[in-house]
Formats: C-alpha cells, structure tokens, sequence
C-alpha cells in the first residue's frame, strides 16, 4: 500500500470541474476541511492541457513544459504532495512527471523552454517530482482519511441503490499506483461504504468507460454515445439509483447525455449522477447549492433530495452546531 499524504498539498484546480462542475471543488474543500487535511490552492496554476493533449492540439513536450511550470508552483508554496479531482490531470501529470525523470532529451528540452520563456527559475531537475509519492487523486487522500469521514455523517444515505463508475485514466493508465482493484475496481466503493453506504459492487459494464474518449464525443458521436448508453442500460438493469463518479469528463458524458440518450432511444433511465466528492459532502449535511453546486447539472439532483428528505435548514443547522461543538 503507497502512502497518502494528509498535508502539504496541492489541490489542483481542473478545468472541467471548473467550467462544468465546480460543486466537485468546493465539496471536496468542504471535506477537506473537516478531516483535517492541509491544503493549498494556487490560482497561478495552469491546466494540464488533458483535453487538447487528447485531441492531438498539444504535443507531448508542449504538456510536460506545461507540467514542469505547474511542479515547480507545488514545490515553491510547499505543498509537493499534488491532489487532483480529474482523472485525466492525475495520467497527465504522472506521465509528465516520469518522462522529466527518465528523458534526459526531454528533460533538456522542457528546461530550455522555461529558459526561453523567461522561467529559467523554474529548471525541472531529475528527482523533483515523484509521480508515485506526489501526485494523487483527491478520492485517495480521502481513502486514507476513511475513519474521519465516517465521524462527519450527518444524513443516511442508506436507501439508495448506488453503482460507482471508476474513471479509466485512474484505474487502467498507471496500474502499479491504483489502489483498491484494476479488473474490479473498488475505490469509490470503499468510499461510500465509509459514509454508510453499500454499493452494488460488481456489475455488467463496471469497467467499461464512459464513452467520450475526447474527440469521439464530437467526432464519432454515435459510437461515443452508444458505448455511454449501454452502461446506462446495464444500470438501469440493476435498479441503480445513482452513479458516483471520480472524473467531471465521465461525469459530463453520462450527466450531459442522459437525457439525450433517453429521447433518442425512447426510454428512461431516471439515474442521478454525483462525484464522488459531492456524495461525501451530501452525508455531511452541506449545502447542496452553495457546496454541491447541484444546480450546474443537467439531471437535476432536486427529486434525489427531496426523496431523502433532504432538509437544507436542518443540514445547515447540524454544521453549526458541530463546528461550536469542536471548538
């Protein structure tokens, strides 16, 4: 088991998280916040280039250049350790890392670059960044942190039928440093189980991805979406409830295209789509606008809260009183 850092991290900002859902970043400070996990934000941080990387717009070099600029603001501020909400940040950045480290072509190449763009400051030096003790996704910090996130939960989230989607840039790119399970991936799973909630565990289509592969979204749409649609169908088979997500570019294709999908094929599957991150801070009692950002999704999350009951005044109410509590 690799070890997880509790403090001196970077949480690093994604563009789709930001742009689509931003709830994922603020839930996943909320929680954070609440077990005791030291972390730092830095708004000079620039995208990883994931989705132009991934579309043939940015070559290699261009995104380790790029990786090496962000490495250097982590290890300046102190916070080496970087966490990432994106599953497509968490393959780049590793990959960037490790061909910094064993490409000294490469290496020269990226330096030489920083030099002409007036960063010679920022030289990337064999070593400086360990793509295996510093670069995490954030549902690993929270893995770690299990025992606090289950002392957090305020609401039963219990009676629903629950499948998790584990994002293929986590569990299929760096097999060496994924935790809980590659052919039957487990992650997410532990994660809910840590607020209370069992899963459905193994299910037809677990492991198959979302669909948007980049560029098939646009370009190849109808074989983007029929992959999207058979998983929808194998948890609509299920009787699943909701789908916990670690990725907003997973979570954009099902949430996005659900309703898409439903018309073109003249079905429903009346399936609720969270990340992970906002699932937790849901079992917390947090805000579901102001925290979750429920209100950036297409499936609306409204029938799903008013199905638990979901009471925005007592969940507030619960916070402030355990925050008086703990001081």
């Amino acid at each position: 088991m690799k070890f997880i850092p509790d403090k001196d991290i970077l949480l690093f900002k994604s563009c789709l998280v930001n742009v689509e859902y931003p709830g994922v970043e603020t839930s996943t400070c909320y929680i954070f916040d609440r077990i005791d996990v030291e972390y730092y934000v830095d708004e000079r941080q620039s995208c990883c280039t994931g989705l132009g990387h991934y579309y043939d717009l940015f070559d290699q070099i261009s995104t380790t250049a790029l990786a090496a600029r962000n490495f250097h603001l982590a290890s300046e501020t102190g916070h080496k350790n970087i966490a990432v909400m994106c599953a497509t940040c968490y393959a780049i950045l590793k990959k960037s890392a490790k061909i910094l480290n064993q490409n000294e072509e490469a290496r020269n190449t990226v330096n030489q670059i920083l030099d002409d763009s007036n960063l010679e400051n920022r030289e990337y030096n064999e070593g400086d960044m360990d793509p295996t003790l510093n670069i995490f996704h954030v549902a690993e910090i929270f893995f770690n942190k299990c025992d606090e996130i289950s002392r957090q939960v305020k609401v039963d989230l219990s009676g629903l039928r629950v499948a998790t989607h584990h994002a293929c840039h986590y569990c299929k790119v760096h097999y060496n440093d994924t935790i809980e399970g590659v052919r039957d991936p487990n992650l997410i799973d532990k994660l809910a189980e840590a607020v209370g909630v069992e899963t459905i565990g193994w299910y037809d289509h677990k492991r198959v991805t979302c669909g948007a592969g980049f560029r098939q979204r646009f370009t190849n749409k109808e074989a983007s979406l029929a992959v999207t649609a058979d998983k929808l169908q194998a948890l609509k088979d299920n009787k699943v409830d909701l789908l916990l997500h670690m990725c907003p570019n997973c979570q954009m294709q099902f949430d996005r295209y659900q309703p898409y999908i439903e018309e073109t094929l003249d079905t429903e599957f009346n399936i609720f789509h969270l990340n992970i991150s906002q699932f937790i801070a849901l079992a917390f009692g947090a805000d579901p606008y102001k925290i979750l950002g429920i209100q950036t999704h297409t499936v609306p999350i409204e029938p799903l809260l008013k199905r638990l009951n979901y009471s925005l005044e007592s969940n507030e109410k619960m916070d402030v009183e355990a925050k008086k509590s703990s001081n």
